[in-house]
């Protein structure tokens, strides 16, 4: 693959991982402060519907097709010989994966099966007590998310920035008349 071709999955690397930090970043800043200003009962049926929602295509592309980019644009920067391009996307890959993805997967799925699991009755637990108990939990984690969303997309726009080295033969190449 070519440089050009490296560079090309760089970009789009950076822009899915930019977008994943979006996402996360909307629901911190917005969408849960928003539910916490509610009434309790109210925010736990919200945040059902959303997470109902969520479970879709056009999210699951999103979310799990990153780190597979990320960790394609490091193979492709290798073979192009952007060896530091390379690591750095590498590098892009893990934040993701062990910054957005894992939390995702140990913190705040189980929180929302938990929420899910809510039902109209209450469980026996007032709307108020779970959702004191949900809300500060998944919105810390999430926030983290997006905070690892946005190194990784840092390192993938690194990597982007890093130019291919020349090797002294290429360099001979080009002074030649």
């Amino acid at each position: 693959m070519t440089d050009k071709g490296a560079s090309i999955a760089l970009l789009l690397a950076a822009l899915m991982l930019g977008t994943m930090a979006g996402f996360f970043y909307a629901f911190s800043v917005c969408v849960m402060p928003g539910l916490d200003a509610a009434r309790p009962a109210a925010a736990i049926e919200a945040m059902q519907e959303i997470n109902r929602a969520v479970r879709n295509p056009v999210f699951f592309t999103s979310f799990f097709v990153t780190p597979a980019v990320a960790a394609g644009a490091a193979l492709l920067c290798w073979q192009a010989g952007r060896r530091r391009a390379a690591y750095a996307a590498g590098l892009a890959t893990l934040t993701y994966l062990a910054g957005a993805m894992a939390p995702t997967i140990v913190v705040n799925v189980p929180l929302n099966q938990a929420l899910a699991a809510y039902g109209d009755g209450g469980n026996g637990l007032p709307a108020a007590d779970m959702w004191r108990a949900y809300s500060p939990a998944w919105t810390g984690w999430n926030t983290a998310r997006g905070g690892f969303s946005i190194i990784a997309m840092a390192f993938a726009l690194f990597a982007l920035a890093t130019p291919a080295a020349h090797t002294r033969e290429t360099s001979a190449h080009k002074t030649r008349p």
